[in-house]
């Protein structure tokens, strides 16, 4: 589904799957984002267009999340939760997180793949201020989004060489199923004797 609002939608794509993804609905980060860089590789999207609006989709999500936290607390998020896969684990972790680290748990939770979708609940919760929440949502983005971003962009130019390496495991994998149908099967025949 997020594939294939970045491949049909373009920036706008990368935008919404990125603004979902940051208020706690479950789409991959680590696919929205590569597969951008690898539409920016193919020469259908902008780089740096990608990466600014990952960065604004993943701002903007978490805006959401910190206002659902901050208007509705833990009573909301315990009752319809359930409904975007928000389990009690994944807050608890997140309130843990914030808790130890305070306003800097929302910077480093955005490089961190089980934290970073949620930090933004107990961050809301918490009344941290507006401004330094969103402050630290975007310096701690953009570093993820980035990354993700050229790792798609590097996986389209390799991708002649990845292909390649692909079709050397395909035989590997052919030849290790081949030797292990072949091992059973003579293990049983020894066993019949």
């Amino acid at each position: 589904m997020a594939e294939h609002w970045v491949h049909s939608g373009g920036y706008i794509g990368v935008f919404v799957a990125m603004l979902l993804e940051s208020a706690c609905i479950p789409i991959p980060s680590e696919v929205i984002m590569p597969l951008g860089g690898y539409l920016a590789f193919a020469g259908h999207l902008n780089l740096w267009m990608v990466i600014i609006m990952g960065t604004l989709g993943n701002v903007v999500g978490s805006l959401i999340a910190y206002f659902v936290g901050s208007y509705g607390g833990r009573p909301l998020l315990n009752r319809y939760g359930k409904y975007v896969r928000l389990s009690e684990r994944h807050l608890q972790l997140a309130e843990v997180w914030f808790a130890r680290r305070g306003a800097w748990a929302v910077f480093v939770g955005r490089l961190l793949p089980a934290i970073r979708t949620f930090i933004s609940l107990p961050a809301g919760i918490g009344k941290m201020p507006l401004g330094r929440f969103t402050l630290l949502t975007a310096l701690g983005s953009l570093p993820w989004v980035a990354v993700l971003s050229f790792a798609g962009f590097k996986l389209g130019q390799n991708s002649s060489t990845i292909q390649h390496d692909m079709h050397l495991l395909t035989y590997l994998a052919i030849i290790l199923v081949v030797a292990f149908v072949v091992y059973v099967w003579s293990r049983r025949k020894n066993n019949l004797h």
